[in-house]
């Protein structure tokens, strides 16, 4: 029988409380008799009152706010309800909704969760980490504000981001989330609005120079090390060229990734995966034009011509087949404003502004929106890349759903349907001359939760693009046949732990096989990522 906890204070702790399923023996043994309602409720009664709250909210940020409640008052209950209906759930408690949450995170804030590291703390880290209860953490998600989702710089308001990151890390893929950390590293903010906010949460500071920047991430990624030897950082949301800087200082030294680099990657290399699958071609037959070239672009097109490579090409051939185009324009080798990780995307080419100008000249068979500009993918666009390919693959992956680049609805019709299309927000399914078209949504929770349980069950002393790879081969692999069909690119939501468990597998399975595992290799893969999964279910305590 468990006894740390007792009478209210076994009320207070979301990983303990039951609230209304204590046993009449449990109420006994921990003094609750009197603390809670003389009855005892099944974890479905329980879902039941949930679900009929919810019922009553207006609005989904709304159900945001008290499923967030929720989890602060019994973290079983709340995986329970999320894990019941992934495909329901998932966008209210992360994307498209958190958007909107983080922007008013410092008015809606009602109870600290997670760390908050600021740069004042220089010389310190050390110790603030010392703070966190449990010591066996495997898995810190970090930002600091700076490019959250496609809102831009919200500083202290992006706290929700590694937040709602994590919980889909135990939602989607089973990561036990008593190893889970997330944090917000204080840099301050370059945004007025937030500097002059009463409500704001954060150092009322301008964000520091780079250098001071990275010194400060040094000393967090370097205490991590001495204070959670186990433990994998996960960087997510920094700005584009810090995020794709501070991967590269890093990732052959620790265990880290960052989401918007790699699993940005990952996701949308399986959505290629799948289109290629439903043309009848391969990878090194299509030619790819992305509308961003910041760092889920960059990323992306690096694990692209990783994945090139695998498939027989040169380096070089790879990068060929990648166009880019940003703010200024197409990336040309006489462009002089390019970063050094946008070079080799820079081929010789005459300068155009003009997007659909680019489609014409290049002749992609696949556009990829990574701009944050919404509306970016105008008719004329659709309709160019249309009028090159019978099968035209248009990915539109700006979130939240107002920075999409297109719609379904306008990418099949603009196409007269002849376009497969996914998005990184979800669609319904569109209706267009008699056919039904499912658009699927191209979202990282596919391909992070399952990297992360396999580093989890492995203990993996790295992450590399490998892991990636064979994370979004392994999705692709699992779209039914007869939903491909109809353009869906992605397995449906509602099977992501089985889909997640099988990903897991195989990824942890490379793992084992670069060497980089800290446990003993299983006879059963599949059966070993099982034994490892969380389920939200409550223990008896007497």
């Amino acid at each position: 029988m468990t006894t740390a906890r007792h009478g209210i204070e076994a009320l207070w702790d979301p990983t303990f409380n039951k609230s209304t399923a204590f046993s009449e023996a449990e109420k006994q043994a921990l003094g609750l008799v009197g603390l809670v309602p003389d009855v005892t409720e099944t974890l479905d009664q329980q879902m039941s009152r949930v679900t009929m709250q919810l019922g009553h909210k207006t609005t989904d940020l709304d159900r945001y706010i008290y499923l967030v409640n929720l989890l602060d008052h019994s973290e079983t209950l709340f995986y329970r309800v999320v894990m019941s209906d992934p495909a329901h759930f998932l966008p209210i408690v992360y994307d498209p909704t958190i958007g909107e949450a983080c922007l008013k995170f410092g008015h809606i804030y009602r109870q600290a969760r997670g760390m908050y590291l600021s740069m004042n703390r220089r010389g310190k880290v050390k110790e603030v980490l010392e703070n966190w209860p449990q010591k066996d953490v495997r898995f810190i998600c970090v930002t600091d504000g700076g490019r959250i989702l496609g809102l831009g710089d919200l500083g202290a308001n992006g706290a929700g981001i590694p937040i709602g990151k994590l919980q889909l890390y135990t939602a989607c893929a089973g990561v036990p989330p008593q190893y889970l950390m997330p944090m917000y590293l204080d840099a301050g903010t370059n945004n007025e609005q937030y500097l002059h906010d009463p409500l704001y949460l954060g150092m009322r500071k301008t964000r520091p120079s780079k250098e001071e920047l990275f010194s400060f991430v040094d000393e967090f990624v370097e205490a991590v090390q001495e204070v959670f030897p186990k433990c994998c950082i996960h960087f997510e949301d920094w700005t584009g060229v810090d995020a794709v800087h501070l991967l590269q200082r890093y990732r052959d030294k620790y265990c880290v990734y960052n989401d918007d680099v790699q699993g940005t990657a990952g996701i949308v290399l399986a959505g290629m995966l799948s289109a290629a699958k439903l043309k009848g071609t391969k990878l090194r037959d299509e030619t790819y034009l992305f509308f961003g070239a910041g760092s889920a672009g960059i990323g992306l097109a690096g694990l692209l011509c990783s994945a090139l490579v695998a498939q027989g090409m040169t380096l070089t051939e790879a990068q060929s087949r990648v166009h880019m185009f940003d703010l200024n324009g197409l990336l040309e080798s006489t462009r002089t404003d390019l970063v050094d990780f946008q070079i080799p995307y820079a081929h010789k080419h005459a300068p155009t502004r003009d997007f659909v100008a680019a489609i014409e000249s290049i002749k992609p068979t696949t556009i990829i929106g990574v701009s944050t500009i919404g509306g970016a993918f105008t008719q004329k666009v659709i309709e160019a890349i249309a009028k090159i390919n019978e099968r035209p693959v248009v990915l539109a992956l700006s979130n939240p759903t107002e920075h999409a680049e297109c719609t379904a609805e306008q990418a099949y019709g603009w196409s007269k349907g002849k376009a497969i299309y996914a998005a990184g927000v979800p669609f319904p399914p569109v209706h267009l001359a008699g056919q039904t078209f499912l658009p699927g949504q191209a979202n990282n929770f596919y391909i992070f939760p399952a990297i992360g349980m396999a580093v989890f069950a492995t203990q993996a002393k790295r992450v590399t693009d490998e892991m990636f790879i064979e994370a979004a081969s392994a999705v692709a692999d699992q779209v039914p046949p007869e939903l491909l069909k109809q353009g869906l690119l992605y397995p449906l939501q509602a099977n992501i732990l089985e889909t997640e468990i099988q990903t897991a597998a195989r990824v942890a399975k490379l793992v084992f096989d670069l060497g980089l595992a800290r446990v003993d290799r299983p006879a059963d893969m599949v059966a070993f990522i099982r034994s490892q999964v969380y389920k939200p279910d409550y223990r008896s305590e007497a």
